[in-house]
């Protein structure tokens, strides 16, 4: 089959591999559309880092490795003891795998498991493939009526959700999120369903700002041409009751720290190599709060959290999933008009689907 395996810094190549073998407890699933997510970007641009050099300790699997981990399709075949999951089915994926064994899993807290193996960057399977194998635990059934395709978003949306929830944002609260990449986007759809009052979003990119505006964003700042602080405070009575950070650079940071009211919260969820300075005092002399966000829950209790929860939403038709896919591209294109256009400052893209 073919595959777009990661070899090296901006260095992914489409190579015809092997089919995987399916285990017992495994399901083939022939790909329909793999996001590109902002994570394989850093990986793209600055890795390898999650993708491992050496031989992983837990799969066996290192570099050059296939990737994405954004993906839907239909199942083709299934392992001996495979009984939630038939041939035909439409799913999509959870790709994150947890140990189990750690402090973390044994509290029932799987999401935050330190010894973490995911589809797309270690197991040796990923959606940027014409297929994938992976364990049935991973898989999640879409209901009648749930295009395939749009199986490829809830993962980047199931994040949006859960960094809403952590942050514990309320009915009727103001709402900055700062970074309108593909997250940041999810964060204000999942933000203006939970009844945010009035939201502003900061975005440089004027398509991206757009398409905030069309998820529920109240008003769409140019941090290049306005102070985002300042034209917050002004309309606020002294800023947002919660800010989000999804840039990952300091001005972002401490933009989202001076854009909250005092006693607010900052959910910050960027992936970031940079050392970021903050003024101290204004986080303690305000007791403002900062909150970290990371994924969602992982099996099984992903069944029960963000993961269904945005399935059953994509169900009842509540999520505009054009709103967010501004370009399908083949799998042989995913360098050039993929990674590359994504790298683009000035891109007119939001989320780019790979379509094997």
């Amino acid at each position: 089959m073919k595959a777009a395996r990661f070899h090296d810094r901006e260095d992914i190549r489409v190579e015809e591999i092997d089919n995987s073998p399916v285990g017992d407890t495994e399901v083939r699933i022939e790909v329909e559309a793999c996001g590109i997510c902002g994570s394989d970007l850093h990986e793209y641009s600055h890795g390898p880092e999650f993708t491992p050099t050496e031989p992983h300790p837990k799969t066996g699997q290192s570099l050059p490795i296939p990737t994405g981990h954004e993906l839907s399709g239909v199942v083709s075949e299934i392992g001996a003891d495979v009984d939630r999951i038939q041939v035909g089915d439409a799913v999509t994926v959870e790709p994150n795998i947890p140990c189990h064994d750690c402090l973390y899993c044994e509290d029932g807290k799987t999401h935050l498991c330190k010894n973490t193996t995911a589809v797309g960057w270690n197991t040796g399977a990923g959606g940027f493939a014409e297929n994938a194998v992976v364990p049935e635990q991973q898989v999640h059934v879409l209901p009648d009526g749930v295009d395939v395709e749009d199986g490829a978003l809830v993962e980047p949306l199931a994040v949006g959700l859960h960094a809403v929830r952590q942050s514990g944002m309320q009915a009727g609260d103001t709402v900055a999120v700062i970074g309108c990449g593909p997250i940041g986007l999810t964060v204000i759809r999942a933000a203006a369903a939970a009844g945010a009052k009035r939201i502003f979003a900061s975005e440089p990119n004027e398509k991206r700002r757009e398409v905030a505006l069309k998820l529920g964003t109240d008003d769409a700042i140019d941090p290049l041409e306005t102070d985002v602080v300042e034209e917050i405070k002004a309309a606020t009575p002294d800023g947002v009751d919660v800010a989000f950070e999804f840039a990952g650079v300091g001005p972002t940071f401490n933009a989202a720290v001076n854009a909250t009211k005092r006693d607010g919260t900052i959910t910050v969820g960027s992936i970031s190599d940079d050392d970021i300075p903050v003024n101290m005092n204004d986080i303690v002399m305000t007791e403002r709060t900062v909150v970290g966000t990371n994924c969602y829950g992982f099996p099984p209790q992903s069944f029960r959290t963000e993961f269904d929860a945005i399935i059953q939403s994509l169900a009842a038709g509540d999520i505009d999933t054009e709103a967010f896919v501004t370009g399908r591209i083949d799998l042989n294109d995913i360098s050039e008009k993929g990674f590359e256009a994504l790298r683009d400052p000035d891109t007119e893209h939001v989320k780019i689907l790979v379509k094997p």
